[in-house]
């Protein structure tokens, strides 16, 4: 049996975003900026998608910027809050501690150019209390960012809180919601969102396109100058194929948001509840906020990585961590944010789930990881140190 239980990562591309795509490769192709007919064409096209996002978040179509990517999007919507504030004499910026590179190093570039961060603690039920940003909050701050739920741990932040908190004290609020949008509803009016970026192939869209929503009246700072495309703000001609594409996905994820979610969620506890049985073993993320498709463990006495590649073995595609850092030998920055020692850190496990896997998939998964742990384990001198009493577990 194949698994494939990595969806945090990247999903497979639905039916109905393949099929929305395939006129603007050989029909519909033109620049969206040429004032011909076929260019016009391509426009309307544009103009439906953006319409088709817009009303998926609670927002207007003029507020949304089509990008590369969720990166891109992070990028544009710190930098430009933070040149901004700047003008103001205000440099201070509050984040969290387990956010993902996009944003953390873009927070490290600006604190190289003398903005002052605050990251708020996530030790304490691996999530953050909208109280933290309240009591984080200065006359010089011009940003907060936390992302809306978290890549690797899946714990679902209170945004509303935290948006209903900036809009009080009337400093602007983004939220990554990469991971979020098409699995939770968001409405950014409603949870008082000044700025919000997303990425197509988390809900079954094309890689290589995104959206950054952006409240009227937020000034940006474009990131990539050369033309006049997203009303001067992002230069580059428009992605029109991938955009469509991830409009249709995303419309299909929140026409079927709470069906997805039953289904997901109950496939999600089952493998928390087994997995669970594994001797010192811990889930990490915020056991009731939580993404519904996020299973997060962490097994003493292990390696991650041959525990991923013995998964792979028996058919199970699953990952340790964020993609984005696959190639480092460094634990998780989330794990160690969460309070998780290296030695136990190194030894994670990230399933994450969609509507197109199985109950059948889960019951394989349930079998097989307690089994790789124990083989993995038998192999172990340090599992053989913490049995013997050399070593003390942790777990």
């Amino acid at each position: 049996m194949q698994v494939y239980a990595d969806n945090a990562a990247t999903t497979r591309m639905s039916r109905t975003a393949v099929d929305a795509m395939m006129p603007y490769f050989t029909e519909i192709f033109a620049n969206p900026s040429s004032l011909h007919s076929p260019g016009q064409q391509a426009k309307e096209a544009l103009d439906a998608a953006r319409k088709t996002v817009a009303d998926c978040l609670g927002c207007e179509p003029r507020e949304i910027i089509f990008t590369s990517g969720g990166s891109e999007a992070d990028n544009q919507a710190i930098l430009s809050a933070a040149r901004y504030g700047a003008k103001k004499g205000k440099k201070h910026i509050i984040s969290t501690a387990f956010e993902h590179h996009a944003v953390l190093h873009t927070l490290a570039k600006l604190e190289k150019e003398g903005f002052e961060v605050t990251y708020l603690d996530v030790r304490e039920g691996h999530n953050v209390k909208a109280s933290q940003v309240r009591d984080a909050l200065r006359e010089d701050t011009c940003l907060v960012t936390t992302m809306y739920a978290n890549n690797e741990i899946g714990s679902v932040l209170p945004i509303e809180e935290i948006g209903a908190i900036c809009a009080e004290a009337g400093v602007p609020f983004h939220t990554d919601a990469v991971q979020a949008a098409g699995h939770l509803h968001i409405n950014v009016k409603e949870q008082h969102i000044d700025m919000l970026s997303l990425s197509a192939h988390k809900f079954h869209g094309p890689k290589g396109v995104g959206a950054l929503y952006v409240r009227k009246g937020i000034p940006l700072v474009n990131v990539i100058e050369g033309g006049a495309q997203e009303r001067g703000k992002r230069a580059g001609t428009e992605n029109v194929a991938g955009i469509c594409g991830m409009a249709a996905a995303l419309k299909e994820a929140c026409d079927h948001i709470d069906e997805n979610t039953a289904k997901v969620s109950a496939m999600r506890d089952y493998l928390i509840e087994n997995l669970s049985k594994i001797p010192h073993s811990a889930l990490n993320g915020d056991p009731v906020h939580r993404l519904p498709g996020n299973v997060s463990f962490c097994f003493e006495g292990i390696e991650g990585e041959s525990l991923l590649l013995l998964l792979d073995m028996h058919g199970i595609a699953a990952s340790s961590g964020s993609a984005c850092t696959s190639g480092s030998l460094d634990p998780s920055h989330v794990l160690l944010a969460i309070g998780r020692v290296h030695d136990v850190a190194h030894g994670s496990l990230r399933l994450s789930l969609s509507e197109y896997n199985t109950m059948e998939e889960m019951e394989h998964i349930a079998k097989t990881v307690p089994e790789v742990v124990a083989y993995l384990r038998n192999m172990s001198p340090v599992w053989r140190d913490l049995q013997t009493g050399k070593r003390q577990y942790i777990l």
